[in-house]
């Protein structure tokens, strides 16, 4: 188990490739789920295996509550330098489930506020079209399948069919449930920084998941094309470089200033505006659920399910052997 357990901690760098190719040879909800699933297994894994390298790291410090004979010479000698990695797992951990806590509080939060905000309009199925100049539109996830929340700013500075293609965008986004993959991939990379890559990679994807979904829609892919790239540059007006395009909470339950997008919702505007302008003006996607295995791309996902898998088996075989042994080593 000596070399083993330390293999989840750094296996999710064979998901690197894969998350910069995925748009390249998937279709965006095959990439979504893809990376999605990927991300979460390896952060399960490498979070586990910090765990046992914590409980066989520390078990000899005074003062813990754990048996006395889990601190023996032989139970410890089965991780390297226990003393070493047992302290930085100790504080690996508790930085990840300080920053999982945090994330899960602010999404939380934004979330009760933003719908706090748009109490006094009622409830009902249809879009949330708010009076305000500011141009902005989002998918708010909630009871009953959510609501598209849009600005009549924003609804102002389209034009034509375009308002037709951003509720489909929004709707789309509450359709498929894409926040639930944005927070696990959040989550996922709370526990392990190494999959931060694969995080911007799936909100891309859940992007261009939503596109594809709206120029079906709307049956014009130019036209979808044409109302993402002007509501991007209406919106950019507000925004800072490097601040995400929905980065304001919502302030107040006030429908008219209250409900101004909160950061982590699905945006219409959001992520890397030219590449998902340039993929709508292609041509469609292909459906294939996984790239051909001789393109760079099915060589990319092949490396990243063959990590996976071995940050898997050794995440249960460190844990399976560390049981027997600990078991062994507990007084009857």
């Amino acid at each position: 188990m000596t070399g083993a357990i330390f293999l989840p901690v750094v296996l999710p760098l064979t998901a690197l490739p894969i998350s910069h190719l995925a748009e390249q040879y998937l279709h965006p909800r095959a990439a979504t789920r893809l990376l999605t699933s990927f991300g979460c297994v390896l952060a399960v894994c490498s979070t586990l295996c910090l765990g046992l390298l914590m409980v066989v790291g520390t078990a000899h410090l005074p003062g813990n509550p754990l048996p006395d004979g889990w601190a023996d010479p032989q139970v410890r000698a089965v991780v390297p330098y226990p003393d070493l990695t047992g302290t930085t797992a100790i504080v690996a951990l508790a930085a990840a489930l300080t920053a999982a806590l945090t994330t899960l509080h602010r999404h939380r939060r934004v979330r009760n506020r933003a719908h706090a905000a748009l109490a006094g309009l009622g409830p009902g199925p249809g879009p949330a079209v708010l009076p305000d100049d500011e141009p902005y539109a989002y998918a708010l996830p909630g009871p009953g399948g959510g609501r598209v929340v849009v600005s009549t700013g924003m609804l102002a500075r389209l034009e034509g069919n375009e308002s037709r293609a951003l509720f489909a965008h929004e709707r789309a986004h509450l359709r498929a449930r894409h926040h639930r993959y944005l927070l696990a991939v959040r989550l996922a990379a709370c526990a392990n920084p190494l999959l931060l890559p694969l995080r911007e990679a799936v909100a891309y994807a859940a992007e261009r998941w939503a596109d594809e979904e709206a120029a079906q829609a709307v049956g014009d892919r130019r036209l979808t094309a044409r109302a993402v790239a002007r509501a991007a540059l209406v919106s950019r007006a507000r925004t800072a470089p490097g601040i995400p395009h929905f980065a304001a909470l919502v302030p107040a339950p006030d429908p008219t200033d209250g409900a101004r997008p909160p950061g982590g919702l699905p945006a219409f505007a959001a992520g890397p505006v030219p590449r998902r302008v340039a993929a709508l003006l292609g041509p469609v996607p292909s459906s294939r659920q996984w790239p051909p295995l001789a393109s760079r791309g099915g060589v990319a996902a092949f490396l990243a399910a063959a990590g996976t898998t071995a940050s898997a088996m050794a995440s249960l075989n460190a844990a399976i052997a560390l049981f027997f042994v600990l078991k062994a080593a507990t007084p009857l």
